[in-house]
């Protein structure tokens, strides 16, 4: 794949945008994007990812869009940070294809051990037999090596069948890798771990302020047993 400076900037755009989007230390990301072109110029498509927090107890992939509930940050604000990091995966597309490359359907995106890697599929999932649930089971267990015996029969029969009519699934001829400059690693670690201590302070300053308002109801109410002795 063509790597120009307009690529590679919007490359630097959503690592960032990853990075900021995970509200913990983390050793690996993995994530998922797709955009079909339709008719009219509509385009429709999915994302998806997943992140192995460093953590000696928690080694399970945890599901990007379980963050909010799980750290207890805004949906609405995060779901806006994720659509951001989607715009920028349809970006890299139109500039690829602007600089002559034949449109992909689907990436995956690794960064692990500071190097950051993109690989490129052109299937044509308009006309695919597998449905966007079926080709996310078969994802995640590629990409996340999740043992397949872990799979519900139904969902092991998916993956054997998908694996049997794409027997090439694990070549990667079309892959692009990148080292992360490690002042921007740094710098992006920095920030992260300003905006974590800014949540924890929220978090405390609202639990500080619940405290308080439930002493002055509790007086409130004692007072008013008193008056009405």
């Amino acid at each position: 794949m063509i790597s120009t400076l307009g690529i590679k900037n919007i490359y630097n755009n959503i690592q960032k945008q990853l990075y900021y989007m995970i509200p913990e230390k983390w050793e690996k990301v993995c994530l998922y994007a797709s955009v079909i072109d339709h008719y009219n110029n509509v385009q429709t498509g999915e994302m998806y990812f997943y992140y192995y927090p460093k953590s000696v107890l928690r080694k399970n992939p945890i599901n990007v869009y379980e963050v909010p509930n799980k750290f207890n940050i805004d949906e609405n604000g995060y779901l806006k940070l994720a659509e951001k990091l989607y715009i920028e995966i349809k970006k890299l597309r139109k500039e690829q294809i602007k600089n002559g490359e034949n449109p992909w359907s689907n990436v995956t995106i690794t960064i692990e051990n500071n190097k950051f890697t993109i690989e490129y599929d052109f299937d044509n999932l308009m006309q695919s037999e597998f449905s966007s649930d079926d080709r996310h089971i078969v994802w995640t267990q590629k990409n996340l090596n999740i043992p397949i015996q872990t799979f519900t029969k139904k969902e092991q029969t998916i993956i054997q069948r998908y694996y049997a009519k794409h027997p090439n699934i694990n070549k990667k001829d079309n892959t692009y890798t990148e080292g992360i400059y490690e002042g921007l690693t740094k710098n992006l670690l920095e920030l992260r771990e300003l905006k974590l201590k800014a949540q924890e302070q929220n978090r405390y300053n609202l639990s500080r302020s619940t405290k308080i308002m439930e002493q002055e109801e509790n007086t409130n109410t004692k007072r008013n047993q008193i008056l009405n002795i």
